[in-house]
């Protein structure tokens, strides 16, 4: 039970700094990890320049672990994909443009590095 709580926390952190970033780009943060029944999990949804972001966040706390790029497989993908058009449906929200970002922060060094790659994929 001691790590899943010390893996929530680092997850908070993570998200944490995210928000800070995203905010100061003047993204609108809408919903932090939003549930789509047991399909899966968005980190953060966001709006930014009229697009709707759906946002998966990844940290990393050690250099020699593998970069969470890797992490994010085509598996992964389309459950992010079928969450956000579980949020689009739930929120009756059509005809919208819509983005994958994915952001991965390297906690590891003087201060947090964060890698920002925006439309990561598509739909």
């Amino acid at each position: 039970m001691e790590g899943k709580r010390e893996n929530r926390a680092k997850g908070d952190r993570a998200e944490g700094i995210t928000s800070n970033y995203l905010h100061s780009l003047a993204y609108r943060i809408i919903k932090k990890n939003f549930h789509f029944g047991k399909v899966g999990e968005i980190d953060i949804i966001a709006e930014h320049d009229n697009c709707l972001v759906f946002i998966e966040v990844r940290s990393r706390y050690h250099p020699d672990n593998p970069d969470p790029i890797f992490s994010l497989t085509k598996r992964k993908q389309r459950l992010i994909i079928k969450t956000a058009q579980g949020y689009l449906h739930i929120n009756k929200i059509e005809s919208r443009d819509c983005r994958f970002d994915f952001i991965v922060i390297d906690m590891f060094g003087d201060s947090p590095k964060i890698n920002h790659i925006e439309n990561a994929f598509t739909a």
